[in-house]
């Protein structure tokens, strides 16, 4: 079943004020920060839609506060496709899919990458597989929207600071509007 656009909306109204695992924002600052980060960086809407929505995954589920402390993995990355699928292009959907799988190849080829993630990042981290081996970063950097995912991927990560401000939600939802494949 896809979300509707609105049915995102709602999803941020009524969790996004959740703090956001293990970091110092709530879901919502989060995901407005990615997406503003990504604009800044002159990005495609569609690149801009999968870094407002690429932890979208955190919401649809409830597995409590910081799941990584408890040795939990929730493959949001994977949860959310479903829901997106029908509602946006696979560009937007693959680079949501890919950005957990960005982290582990950027945590193998630039080694100050893996000291500057936070605490519950690397926790995550191991969940999620753990750092790629030379020959899987070769396999995944070469996949088709590899390099998109990698943008998203290092956004999400700068995308952490309280103190930011950013547009608000209906900016980002106008956004998605425009690049979805149904209104």
């Amino acid at each position: 079943m896809a979300l509707t656009l609105n049915d995102i909306e709602t999803l941020f109204q009524q969790r996004g004020h959740e703090q956001y695992s293990g970091e110092p924002v709530t879901q919502l600052q989060h995901a407005l920060q990615s997406a503003y980060l990504g604009e800044q960086e002159g990005a495609s809407d569609e690149l801009v839609t999968a870094a407002f929505l690429h932890d979208l995954g955190h919401l649809l589920h409830d597995l409590g506060e910081t799941p990584s402390m408890q040795g939990v993995d929730d493959v949001h990355q994977y949860r959310v496709v479903p829901f997106m699928r029908g509602l946006f292009s696979e560009a937007v959907i693959d680079a949501v899919q890919r950005h957990v799988d960005a982290k582990r190849y950027l945590c193998a080829t630039r080694p100050e990458y893996y000291g500057a993630l936070s605490e519950d990042s690397k926790r995550s981290l191991k969940l999620q597989g753990g750092i790629f081996s030379a020959e899987e970063a070769a396999q995944f950097i070469a996949e088709p929207g590899a390099p998109d995912a990698v943008r998203l991927r290092l956004w999400d990560d700068l995308a952490k600071q309280p103190e930011t401000q950013t547009p608000e939600l209906s900016h980002y939802m106008q956004i998605a509007r425009r690049c979805a494949l149904r209104a």
